[in-house]
């Protein structure tokens, strides 16, 4: 299966939109895939910082630049599931 030109990811996002909107997603695909879209941006973010901090020799700034993402990622999983974040402890 190909990847979907970006104007065919955004008609289809667009047509979800509307689905969801419109409550006409009785099979919940158009759900699925705005969830999914969401999900991809933020852990496509975690991949490009970890392959930064893989290529460029595992610096201190790219590492804390790959904590981040990792923890941004774990923030918004845990708002999807609708979890509470756990108490930070300063570190």
């Amino acid at each position: 299966m190909t990847k979907p030109t970006k104007e065919e990811l955004e008609i289809a996002l667009k047509e979800a939109a509307y689905m969801k909107e419109h409550d006409a997603d009785p099979k919940f695909i158009a759900k699925a895939l705005l969830n999914l879209n969401y999900r991809v941006n933020y852990l496509y973010e975690v991949f490009k910082t970890a392959e930064k901090y893989l290529y460029f020799g595992q610096e201190e700034n790219e590492h804390q630049a790959l904590t981040k993402a990792i923890e941004k990622a774990r923030h918004e999983e845990r708002n999807i599931e609708k979890k509470e974040d756990p108490p930070t402890y300063g570190l």
